[in-house]
């Protein structure tokens, strides 16, 4: 019996889209939440844009989003694509010829606003190309750019002005026979990008890319990322995710997969369950986990960790994790296993003993997973 079953409060029943494909990555449906990031370095610079999209890759980024503003970042979006491990999203914003020269270069989506880029047959001619080349295309409403129309109309940004905007989008794209496409409604407000996305996902049954845009540096990014994030998500909406921080891409991609899995909606790597630590800590926990982040960032297999600074709390922990290590007294702890009580350790050899029992467990649960399948 699956764990939703025996605990009914822990699912998250999620809004019916259309799927599409990015690349070779699926978008929407049943499709898992997809993982995404943008590259920050100048696009013309390939070799320090590939390196940025790789380590974004490895860290678990699904799709890779780059910024193409002019020709020269046309011609090098292809030697990008070529070298990249995951499909490519062009930004593409007002000149429709960057998004013909994108979708040639072979970009696997195409991020513009239709409405945007032009008299009528320009939007025919970046859909055409879009076509031709096997390419989707993401909408993206921002209340920083909204249209002028719609900012005389509603007198500044709002909700109901962002839905608009983007169903006047979708239109554009539906009336050219084009429905290979995803959309997204970002503010830098949270309550208005939430009330927004409510809106566009009673509206349209496309897939929809979550984020909260220019949310700030890493640490103010994260708290309002997961705040406005996490409760779309928990109610249901999204199909893809980009955590908009001030900060190295690969950031983007670990928090964005701490959102997720909190909700149990994806799950990759090791998932540490650790105290705050207190006077009663038999151990320093705080750089024991400091510790074993970076010592275990290479684990890739989901599972879970428990650290825990004394036992009022840890047995009952360790209970529910694959690996856990409670402190004790003398200098040393207990190590739990599978939920139950295996071994003591010292303190001192404690983290790389937790290293080798973590990689371990994590090989066992590969194996059982490719067994599986």
């Amino acid at each position: 019996m699956s764990l939703n079953h025996v605990r009914p409060w822990k699912n998250i029943y999620r809004r019916k889209s259309r799927q599409i494909m990015v690349g070779n990555v699926p978008v929407g449906g049943d499709a898992p939440i997809a993982v995404q990031t943008m590259t920050n370095t100048l696009t013309t610079d390939v070799a320090a844009t590939v390196a940025q999209v790789q380590a974004a890759a490895e860290a678990g980024a699904d799709i890779v989003r780059v910024s193409v503003p002019d020709e020269a970042s046309s011609k090098a979006l292809k030697e990008i694509v070529r070298e990249s491990p995951v499909p490519i999203v062009a930004d593409i914003h007002f000149h429709y010829r960057r998004g013909i020269e994108a979708a040639e270069a072979g970009a696997a989506c195409l991020r513009i606003n239709p409405g945007n880029i032009g008299s009528e047959d320009r939007v025919k001619e970046v859909i055409q190309a879009a076509r031709d080349h096997n390419c989707s295309i993401r909408i993206g409403v921002n209340a920083g750019s909204l249209e002028k129309h719609l900012l005389e109309k509603y007198g500044e940004p709002c909700p109901d002005a962002m839905v608009e905007s983007g169903l006047e989008h979708i239109r554009i794209l539906q009336d050219n026979d084009f429905h290979e496409f995803k959309i997204s409604v970002k503010a830098s407000d949270v309550f208005l990008s939430a009330a927004a996305y409510q809106g566009i996902a009673e509206a349209t049954d496309a897939p929809i890319h979550l984020g909260i845009t220019e949310a700030g540096g890493l640490v103010s990014g994260t708290i309002k990322s997961a705040i406005g994030l996490g409760n779309l998500l928990w109610m249901g909406i999204g199909d893809t995710i980009r955590v908009s921080l001030s900060a190295d891409p690969v950031e983007e991609v670990k928090v964005g997969y701490e959102i997720l899995k909190s909700l149990g909606l994806r799950h990759r790597g090791v998932n540490i369950i650790s105290c705050p630590s207190c006077a009663r800590q038999g151990f320093d926990v705080i750089k024991t986990v400091e510790a074993l982040e970076q010592r275990l960032e290479h684990i890739k297999t989901p599972m879970s960790l428990s650290i825990i600074g004394c036992v009022v709390n840890g047995p009952g922990e360790a209970l529910m994790t694959d690996v856990g290590f409670t402190g004790g007294g003398a200098g040393s702890g207990m190590v739990y296993l599978a939920g139950k009580a295996s071994h003591k350790m010292s303190n001192d050899q404690m983290i790389e003993h937790i290293v080798e029992e973590v990689e371990k467990k994590a090989a066992e649960l590969g194996a059982t997973r490719e067994a599986a399948e």
